[in-house]
């Protein structure tokens, strides 16, 4: 008999006929990014004892109730890097190993951060609008090129040194502060966030999220980054302050900001959008067909490991009690 797993996020039809192949499959994904957490809720109530697996992402998580209410859970995989929401606590206690989807959507999400970060600094948004509305370049201040410039790194993970490569093909100069120092990159290392922001023109954040980051970017990196730097954040939205980022940009202590994440998904940051030197985008970076493909791989390739009993590809806590 195929093991049962629960899918707690949006996966395709192609996606879900692929995973069938493996599983019983129960297909219920929370709605609002996990705020509406019925459809998982009535699952767990109604098939909970025979769920092996779950699959999820970092923003639904899995709370530790919906694990005590899995007695036969044996394996919780995210899609995407982020497992923020995964407790992993709860996860430990039980021996269960949690794996994300990392190195699946490097590229998408480095890709994007650079296009955002362009967007902002030469004011793309603004200048497509206002050629519809009759704009010449005569008309406003010319924007900064791009090229030749510092770029500062919060989380030199994966993501972050893809996003160095790209910064790289622009001649910038690259600096970071990260939980590990990484000497052979090359790259200039700092202290703290704020000694970063002092040093850079574009602050890039590629940090995880959870309790650890919360509101990180606040007043005092936003005014150490000063009123020619550029904020980008593709990491999580709760890493910055989105209050205080408002008022940097009202008040000009800041030149502009590029977000694929914010408070509150999927709620529109309401303080921002009258802003139009704030590039949003709904947290897209790292979905490509091809990055959401790799994560459905990774997973398969998980579970198909774990079945086996041996070492998970991707797996980010602890070595579970009797791991192969």
């Amino acid at each position: 008999m195929k093991p049962t797993l629960l899918v707690l996020v949006f996966l395709s039809e192609e996606h879900r006929a692929l995973v069938a192949e493996r599983f019983d499959m129960i297909y219920a994904p929370n709605e609002q990014l996990g705020a509406d957490r019925s459809n998982g809720a009535a699952q767990i109530a109604a098939r909970g004892a025979e769920i092996r697996f779950v699959l999820t992402n970092g923003t639904n998580g899995l709370l530790a109730s919906e694990i005590a209410d899995l007695p036969a859970l044996e394996l919780i995989c995210t899609v995407g890097v982020g497992y923020e929401n995964v407790a992993l606590d709860a996860a430990n206690a039980r021996g269960i190993p949690v794996c994300n989807a990392a190195g699946t959507n490097d590229a998408a999400v480095a890709d994007h951060a650079m296009a955002i970060l362009l967007a902002a600094i030469r004011r793309l948004p603004f200048l497509n609008d206002g050629v519809r509305h009759g704009l010449w370049r005569d008309d406003i201040p010319r924007p900064p090129h791009v090229s030749g410039r510092r770029m500062g790194i919060f989380g030199l993970g994966a993501i972050g040194r893809q996003i160095a490569k790209r910064a790289q093909g622009f001649d910038m100069e690259i600096g970071y502060h990260s939980r590990s120092r990484r000497d052979d990159t090359g790259f200039r290392w700092f202290d703290d966030i704020v000694s970063l922001a002092t040093w850079c023109d574009f602050l890039v954040i590629a940090a995880p999220g959870g309790q650890a980051t919360y509101h990180i970017v606040g007043r005092e990196v936003l005014d150490a980054l000063g009123p020619q730097g550029v904020l980008v954040n593709i990491a999580r939205g709760t890493l910055v302050d989105t209050a205080a980022l408002a008022e940097a940009l009202r008040e000009k202590r800041i030149s502009a900001a590029a977000l694929d994440v914010y408070e509150h998904e999927p709620t529109p940051p309401a303080a921002l959008l009258a802003f139009d030197n704030a590039v949003l985008t709904p947290h897209i970076g790292g979905i490509s067909p091809q990055a959401i493909h790799a994560s459905v791989l990774r997973f398969l390739e998980n579970a198909a490991l774990f079945q086996a009993g041996l070492p998970l590809a991707t797996q980010v806590n602890r070595e579970p009690a009797g791991a192969v």
